[in-house]
């Protein structure tokens, strides 16, 4: 049983000493050990407070890239309108033009088919004229008695007119 209790010499020993290296431990390790702690604190507040500020940060930043490619996105819808809208009032125009000209076209057509037709008809009716001035130049010359052979001549030259 001397185990179980120890004696008062070693118990009193034992006491002191443990005293003397509280003291120490207060004395020379206590302080640093305490404001080691407490700067780890600090720098693990000061951390989570930086983070959280780059978490606001990162959120602000997203929600301005949001933003900005909204507006990005609102600008290209603008010029694609925009450039469509360019695109069929050029094409509008360009019809129209294709139409005037085409109508420009069809009436000079129609212009130079009636002058040529006029022209033609000009031809016929002088080349008319010139044959009957002929018949009527040879049937003057020739002279002839009775007025049967000269209707019968008439008609000669009449068929003849005819044949060319």
């Amino acid at each position: 049983m001397d185990l179980l209790q120890p004696a008062l010499g070693l118990f009193t020993i034992s006491f002191l000493i443990f005293i003397i290296v509280f003291l120490i431990l207060k004395k020379f390790a206590w302080k640093p050990i305490l404001s080691t702690l407490k700067e780890r604190e600090t720098s693990i507040a000061d951390s989570i407070a930086a983070a959280e500020r780059v978490k606001e940060e990162m959120a602000q930043m997203k929600a301005e890239h949001e933003h900005v490619l909204a507006e990005a996105k609102a600008e290209r819808s603008k010029i694609l309108k925009e450039a469509k809208e360019a695109k069929d009032q050029i094409i509008s125009e360009a019809k129209t033009q294709a139409q005037a000209e085409a109508k420009k076209i069809i009436n000079e057509a129609y212009t130079a088919i009636e002058n040529q037709k006029l022209a033609a008809l000009t031809d016929v009716k002088n080349q008319v004229g010139t044959l009957v001035i002929e018949v009527a130049e040879k049937v003057l010359r020739k002279e002839l008695s009775d007025k049967a052979a000269q209707e019968q001549y008439i008609k000669q030259q009449a068929e003849n007119i005819k044949l060319n």
